[in-house]
């Protein structure tokens, strides 16, 4: 295991450290800050990678952090610039200054720091008791004090929220629950889940009754296997937090028994007549924790399950290749390049279902990618050894 890494200052002419429980990188340095520093001074020592362990009321840090954002999204002055004709089209252009924009932006914000006691307890004014959020997101912190992001902890409240209520899926049918764990991405878009629940079954399925979900997550798609009929699923995922989350829900569901949870890096040993894989659609570099399920840097978890598939397909089986063409859209890959893998794998398509998303972003008319998210569907590829 990986030793913990610790936060260091000083204070009062001591040296202090503490474990650092933020998905970011470390402060360059860190002062002490509280009311009475000016949201511009903080702003200026925020852009320059400078920690902010707040010493004063907590709501006021709140509100500290309202305005670092208000300065952040302050709309810039347009440039006006000269626009050569001749010069290159740069794939992806637009979706890489829109993440680096967005970087920028969360470097800024996770520089006003919490820190928290050996039971997860906040000594400012009017903080809020997160002890129980914080034991369900990390376990339990052994008596050592830690710091975290104020923006971190607030995703740790969230999180303990969406656990607490869960998310509906209607896709499952009778208006079941999913419940998300911290550092889980949660099924929020629903219509991929929809894809498997409505793709028509191989026959396969019904002389060799065994599927795998790849990078099971929230066990979601497990769940919506096991009830459409595989009498054993398997389910992989490299994440701790993943297999824990699934498990929990898969028990909630009184699943538990139908649907096997392993460690792996994509397959378990056999073949299975379904092979489901949702992997991350945007080839990009994560940064945090829950961009791990959305950016997969060089398509490496697609490529992997495209090149391994066939040895894990029973005869006559599918693999079920869940992507949206967002990166399409957005320049970051071609649907000629995707093709090429899946032929390169010694696959053939068999059929595609497609469906439009409903998320809100792909209405919102103001996202600097909007066009991109309008166009956007979402595929279920059906996916079997080329004759």
């Amino acid at each position: 295991m990986n030793a913990p890494t610790l936060l260091t200052w000083s204070e009062k002419d001591t040296p202090r450290s503490a474990l650092w429980r933020s998905d970011q990188v470390l402060p360059k340095t860190v002062v002490l800050a509280d009311d009475t520093m000016t949201a511009d001074t903080a702003y200026r020592l925020a852009c320059a990678g400078t920690g902010l362990l707040w010493r004063s009321d907590f709501q006021n840090a709140r509100q500290m952090l309202q305005a670092l954002t208000r300065r952040i999204d302050k709309p810039k002055k347009a440039r006006a610039k000269k626009q050569d004709p001749h010069a290159p089209v740069i794939a992806g252009a637009a979706f890489h200054t829109h993440r680096q924009a967005q970087a920028q932006r969360t470097r800024i914000l996770s520089q006003v720091l919490i820190e928290l006691n050996g039971d997860y307890g906040i000594d400012l004014r009017r903080a809020p008791d997160v002890k129980a959020a914080c034991l369900q997101a990390f376990g339990s912190a052994n008596g050592q004090a830690s710091v975290i992001s104020l923006r971190s902890l607030q995703g740790v409240i969230g999180a303990f929220e969406w656990r607490k209520n869960g998310v509906e899926v209607p896709a499952m049918g009778e208006a079941l629950r999913i419940y998300p764990h911290y550092g889980v991405f949660s099924p929020v878009r629903g219509e991929y889940v929809e894809l498997v629940a409505n793709a028509p079954l191989p026959e396969a399925l019904k002389t060799h009754s065994v599927a795998f979900d790849i990078g099971v997550g929230t066990g979601v798609l497990s769940a919506v296997l096991a009830r459409r009929g595989a009498a054993q699923v398997v389910g992989t995922d490299m994440s701790e937090r993943a297999l824990a989350c699934a498990l929990d829900n898969l028990q909630r569901l009184g699943l538990q028994n139908q649907v096997q949870l392993q460690p792996a890096n994509l397959f378990p040993e056999g073949r299975a007549a379904v092979v489901v894989c949702n992997p991350p659609w945007l080839p990009a570099r994560p940064t945090t924790l829950l961009e791990q399920a959305v950016y997969d840097e060089g398509s490496q978890m697609l490529k992997g399950f495209l090149a391994g598939l066939p040895a894990h397909l029973c005869e006559g089986g599918e693999g079920w290749l869940i992507l949206s063409d967002l990166a399409e859209h957005l320049g970051l890959r071609t649907r000629e390049a995707l093709l090429g893998w899946i032929e390169e794998a010694g696959l053939q398509v068999l059929g595609r279902l497609d469906v439009k998303p409903v998320h809100a972003k792909a209405q919102d008319v103001t996202d600097p990618l909007h066009a991109a998210r309008s166009a956007e569907v979402t595929s279920l590829w059906r996916l079997g050894v080329a004759d």
